[in-house]
């Protein structure tokens, strides 16, 4: 009889535990981080040198490159807050299609700009413009949170599900009353309260910074810093508990370091309801892991990419850096009908 050839069976990839079991998955983070860091810094450089009329190096250059870098540090910001924000709050709310503006901050927002022009007319969208006021509308925000956060979740039967419903509901209530308001405006009161209700780069103050910069640092460090208590928080509240951590407690405070974030973007731009879902979404099919360790840096970078991306675009070659907002929304609404559809439920 013939002798029969064995062929020697591929080698297997070593595998071994964490967030990159294999060499082929850690290959191919590093390659995703780098190449999303080189496009943030493409981005960051176009913003500040295209069109520059100024000889590169020169003082003029400079001092236009200057002027641009409010922008530039604004949506380096942004896409900060709301990147961790949205990845943070999808986990701790187990559900991916949801974001923290479902809990009604920009409603809150809106109200908060509309009543200024319902109620001083004009003027009033000047008179809540400004540090303090920049800062009033961030305590606004976070103690509307604290309360909806500690009433739902510190009881006995603090329900998660209950804190998202009465949230849902509290939003729309919020969006009827500025609607409501917003019909009894003049037409030129109307255009001046419109250009505050849609998110846009031009909304933010430079001022705005040397309060927003700490704000976000501290509680997106915090975030950051929690990534593996959030990697436990993922699993449920049951398997969390069995492995020592204090899952309400833990619930609480990263929703209230998540409304500190969205009430920084909210108040620097105005709202972006489907920005934050947009950068997770991406990110995570990325990152392709569920630590958020790895996942926090993707999405950072992700945001800066398509923030900042966008924005360059529509100034420099439509001529219609207003229009950013219109544009992501219109982009992450499709993105999310196309992911509801994709996946069947929500």
């Amino acid at each position: 009889m013939p002798e029969q050839t064995v062929t020697p069976a591929a080698p297997r990839a070593v595998r071994h535990s964490g967030a990159l079991p294999t060499a082929r998955t850690h290959r191919r983070y590093w390659a995703v981080l780098t190449a999303l860091a080189v496009l943030s810094a493409l981005v960051v450089v176009g913003s500040l040198a295209w069109d520059n009329p100024m000889p590169f190096g020169t003082t003029g250059f400079w001092r236009i490159a200057e002027l641009r870098a409010t922008s530039v540090v604004i949506i380096v910001v942004v896409a900060f807050c709301q990147a961790l924000a949205t990845v943070a709050f999808q986990t701790v709310t187990n559900n991916r299609i949801i974001t923290p503006s479902i809990m009604g901050f920009e409603s809150l927002y809106r109200v908060i700009q509309t009543g200024a022009v319902f109620f001083l007319g004009v003027a009033g969208a000047t008179l809540v413009q400004g540090v303090w006021q920049f800062v009033a509308q961030v305590v606004l925000m976070v103690a509307f949170a604290a309360v909806l956060y500690g009433g739902l979740l510190s009881g006995k039967h603090g329900n998660i599900q209950l804190m998202l419903l009465i949230g849902i509901v509290l939003g729309g209530g919020l969006g009827a009353l500025s609607t409501f308001m917003q019909r009894l405006l003049t037409p030129t009161e109307f255009d001046v309260l419109t250009a505050r209700l849609i998110g846009s780069i031009a909304n933010a103050d430079a001022s705005y910074l040397t309060v927003s910069l700490p704000i976000a640092a501290v509680a997106g460090g915090m975030l950051w810093a929690g990534g593996r208590r959030l990697n436990v928080l993922a699993l449920g509240r049951e398997a969390a508990t069995n492995l020592g951590v204090n899952h309400r407690r833990e619930t609480i405070v990263v929703l209230l370091l998540v409304s500190l974030l969205m009430a920084v973007s909210t108040s620097l731009i105005g709202p972006m309801t489907f920005f934050g879902f947009l950068v997770a979404m991406l990110s995570y099919q990325l990152a392709d892991t569920h630590d958020h360790r790895y996942v926090f840096p993707v999405a950072w970078l992700t945001g800066i990419v398509v923030l900042g991306g966008a924005y360059f675009v529509l100034k420099n070659i439509f001529y219609a850096a207003g229009s950013v907002g219109v544009i992501i929304e219109i982009v992450g609404g499709t993105f999310f009908l196309v992911h509801i559809l994709r996946k069947g439920r929500l």
